[in-house]
This record gives structure tokens, C-alpha cells and sequence, in this order.
């Protein structure tokens, strides 16, 4: 009996019906906002170098054009305060 191959999927899907593309000055990034329920880790938002506490709402970016160095657009992927991101030029 002969095995069907499957090949892995490289990345997970980058969009969902979630999601809006947003303008800033460094291009234009697909932005989903979070509820800041489930993850069990701090992230550090780069707008404000403070810490995201699990269960605090926040914002997720990465931009529409990956870098040249990255493999997929969702490798650049952060997650931003609110408010940071909106102050985000």
C-alpha cells in the first residue's frame, strides 16, 4: 500500500477576517486587535519598550511587504499597546 505525501505548511495563513490594512508612514501593516485573553507570556511593545501583560488588550502588526532578509511577512510581526500603536507616524 502506497502512503499519500503531504507537504507541511511552511507558515500559518497571515490573514483572517479579523484583520485591517492600515497606512503609516513606514508603509502599510495588517493590524489585528487582540482581547489579551489565552497567551500566557509578556510581550514588549516597541513603541513604548514597556511590557504587555497577558490579558491586557493590545494590537498585533506586521507589514504587508515582508523585509528583503525575512521569509514571510509574518516573521515581522509585533504586538503593540493601543495607544502606542496609534501614535505610530
Amino acid at each position: 500500500m502506497s502512503r499519500r505525501r503531504v507537504a507541511p505548511r511552511a507558515h500559518p495563513p497571515l490573514r483572517t477576517p479579523t484583520e485591517q490594512v492600515e497606512d503609516k508612514a513606514d508603509g502599510s501593516w495588517y493590524v489585528r486587535q487582540l482581547r489579551g485573553s489565552g497567551a500566557a507570556k509578556d510581550y514588549r511593545c516597541p513603541g513604548c519598550a514597556q511590557l504587555i501583560r497577558p490579558a491586557t488588550p493590545h494590537i498585533v502588526a506586521w507589514p504587508v511587504q515582508k523585509a528583503l532578509l525575512s521569509e514571510a511577512a509574518i516573521d515581522e510581526r509585533r504586538h503593540w499597546h493601543t495607544a502606542c500603536w496609534a501614535r505610530k507616524h
